[in-house]
């Protein structure tokens, strides 16, 4: 089995900047291929194009996928604390695959007899998207909007500790946690740790010199602290991730629309209680 042998990273449409964060197409060669999910914070929606699609839940760890050959496939990755209209709460998803047919009916049918016809995989992620927009208007989404200010404040780059969030939101810390496991499908300290590590690799698609330097950058204690945590979150060490440099994905993939926004918040000020 060989790597990915195609994976492009787009921006969402305009009208779904605010939920959704990538999309993209993905393609496999001649033999079956390897894919490693990482946590993210937020559901995806994984479409091949004339098969079943899932939804795939919030993870904690990696999900190895062994994607068959000559497979095109389209998705959809969601912020924290935003989803699709589901039957269940995100913390019953955790760490899940789910068939589409099982959360959305005939509905789901019905796109995946449109997708089979797009013709290509760009046209079907277009077809996607456009559904999106039409069945899942901002108003119509799962959001709390309470929640959707503690994911900010949890974004990478700023030093402020859970119990910070809380009160900046008038919230006990239990109920902080309740909440944000309703909404998201993790606790606040998991959802904190998983952006934290989003913002390092931001970093290292980005470009930067030292593993080390990497650590620093993205708030770790040192790079041990980092080295910990990259193996919970992927099972692999960072140089293991990063394919023995840190100036690119070691998947050869460009990520750019997926860590452009956590780049972007950089200089935000800090959060103040």
């Amino acid at each position: 089995m060989t790597a990915i042998e195609s994976y492009v990273e787009r921006a969402p449409l305009p009208g779904l900047a605010g939920v959704v964060r990538t999309v993209w197409v993905q393609r496999t060669g001649a033999t079956a291929s390897v894919h490693r999910h990482l946590p993210t914070g937020g559901v995806e929606i994984h479409f091949p194009i004339g098969g079943r699609p899932q939804l795939l839940g919030p993870l904690t760890g990696p999900e190895i996928e062994i994607i068959p050959a000559g497979t095109a496939l389209v998705g959809v990755r969601f912020w924290p604390g935003v989803a699709p209209l589901l039957t269940t709460v995100l913390d019953d998803l955790v760490d899940q695959r789910l068939g589409l047919a099982e959360l959305w009916g005939s509905l789901a049918d019905r796109l995946v007899e449109a997708v089979a016809g797009a013709g290509t995989p760009e046209r079907a992620l277009q077809l996607l998207q456009d559904h999106l927009l039409r069945e899942f208007r901002p108003a119509a989404v799962r959001v709390d909007p309470l929640m959707r200010a503690a994911v900010q404040a949890l974004m990478p780059w700023q030093p402020v500790t859970v119990d910070a969030v809380a009160t900046h939101l008038a919230l006990s810390p239990s109920q902080l946690r309740r909440r944000c496991l309703h909404a998201v499908g993790l606790s606040p300290k998991v959802l904190q740790r998983t952006l934290r590590f989003q913002g390092f690799l931001a970093l290292a698609q980005a470009g930067a010199n030292s593993v080390a330097g990497l650590a620093v950058d993205a708030g770790y204690a040192d790079q041990a602290h980092l080295s910990r945590e990259c193996l919970r979150l992927t099972g692999l060490t960072p140089r293991q991730l990063l394919g023995g440099d840190v100036d690119r994905c070691g998947c050869g993939h460009d990520h750019t629309a997926s860590y452009r926004p956590f780049l972007a918040i950089r200089s935000r000020p800090p959060l103040r209680v």
